[in-house]
């Protein structure tokens, strides 16, 4: 696919993977729907893709809220005429053992409120940004490609039981909704991080980085940029469809 003119939907875009996102698809001369639970969260992102002359809106969306998802999807095809690409890149942690034991008492478990924000958030969202943005796309009639964001974390990882069903959930789905879409030309895939330099790591003291690096054998960590360059991949290459990008520096865990 041709990027330029395309309208491309960004979840969870207000920062992080999700402006680096935005900024790399402005860069092919993309026109950018950018969604986060606020509009106004959305402000430097837009700015920094404003300077890139990229058409943009932005939409304040809970991507948990089947409403609120099924009214902003239809805005965004109603204001730009198209609906090309969507990446479902929002998402949360909320990491905790799923049992706690300390000096052999059990002083702890992951709460159903744990599980369920992130569930809610980073499976449910998805599902429900990707089920909308499909309909738009089958009924413009031109294809389009969904890409959903899981994690090296899809294939376990200590502490994370409810991040790890999400990330695992959201890369099955592309393989289910590349072979339910494609008679419509609709493409799916999903991309899966190591650890990135997001706002989250970058707080971390130089002691831990160097702790989080050093199982990964290219000995850092993943920029935004580069995540971003993969989805622009994906949606340039009409040959890929239901496979999973492993983004980790060689990392397995």
């Amino acid at each position: 696919m041709d990027i330029t003119g395309k309208t491309v939907v960004i979840t969870g875009a207000a920062r992080g993977i999700g402006k680096s996102l935005a900024v790399a698809f402005a860069k092919k001369g993309a026109r950018l729907a950018l969604i986060d639970l606020s509009a106004d969260d959305i402000a430097a992102t837009a700015a920094a893709c404003t300077e890139l002359e990229a058409e943009i809106r932005a939409y304040g969306c809970n991507v948990t809220k089947e409403d609120e998802v099924v009214a902003t999807i239809a805005a965004i095809a109603a204001d730009f005429g198209a609906l090309d690409v969507i990446v479902n890149n929002a998402g949360i942690v909320k990491d905790g053992l799923l049992v706690k034991v300390k000096d052999g008492a059990i002083v702890g478990k992951m709460s159903l409120d744990q599980w369920n924000s992130v569930i809610n958030v980073n499976l449910t969202g998805v599902f429900l940004c990707g089920r909308e943005a499909a309909e738009q796309m089958i009924r413009f009639g031109k294809g389009g490609v969904i890409i959903n964001m899981s994690s090296i974390s899809k294939d376990g990882n200590l502490g994370q039981t409810n991040y790890v069903a999400t990330k695992a959930g959201v890369a099955a789905m592309a393989v289910t909704w590349a072979k339910e879409l494609a008679r419509y030309g609709i493409r799916t895939g999903a991309i899966a991080p190591g650890y990135c330099a997001t706002e989250i790591l970058s707080g971390m003291t130089p002691e831990t980085l160097a702790k989080v690096t050093a199982p990964v054998p290219l000995k850092r960590l993943g920029q935004p940029e580069e995540i971003a360059s993969t989805a622009v991949f994906i949606v340039e290459n009409d040959f890929f469809t239901g496979r999973t990008i492993q983004m980790d520096g060689g990392l397995r865990i």
